[in-house]
């Protein structure tokens, strides 16, 4: 049985990209996060945007924020003055209420649970009187991950606010 033409490209696709991405030199890690504020004027709060981490090149690692509507924001990692994190933890009473519509018991199991939001602060210092500083918004999976690739990138421990010690 002969392949359809599209099946036929797809694998001709396949057989040259999933080489090239796994012996490929560039090591660019991206999140999702949302912006929260900081020195950077032109964004907004609440804007999602990737946060890249460039390791390609030890000597010029960098950090990278790439907004969907502006040109990206790099910070040198070497720039990088503090790393924070922290949490707002709060009751998610305005489900609780809409359940509660439906079913009393159902809106109050909901009123006993918590949501918390994560936030990681970044702050730098590049020499030149360029100084300055932003706090994104990670999701709950991925945190972690981006607090120990910017540990790894900048050399820097990640300050825990709502403890006032150095995570660990």
């Amino acid at each position: 049985m002969p392949m359809r033409p599209l099946k036929t490209a797809l694998i001709a696709i396949l057989c040259v990209v999933l080489p090239a991405n796994v012996f490929a030199q560039d090591k660019i890690v991206a999140y999702n996060v949302k912006y929260s504020g900081g020195s950077l004027p032109s964004l907004k709060t609440g804007e999602s945007m990737l946060l890249c981490l460039d390791t390609s090149d030890p000597k010029s690692a960098r950090i990278i924020l790439v907004p969907s509507r502006i040109p990206q924001t790099s910070v040198p990692a070497p720039a990088v003055t503090e790393l924070s994190y922290g949490q707002e933890v709060h009751r998610r009473v305005g489900t609780a209420i809409g359940l509660a519509v439906i079913s009393l018991g159902v809106g109050a199991l909901a009123a006993l649970s918590k949501s918390k939001k994560h936030f990681i602060g970044i702050v730098w210092d590049a020499g030149d009187g360029k100084k300055g500083g932003f706090v994104v918004q990670a999701d709950k999976n991925q945190y972690r991950g981006i607090i120990a690739g910017l540990e790894g990138l900048t050399g820097k421990s990640a300050i825990d606010t709502d403890k006032g010690k150095p995570n660990s």
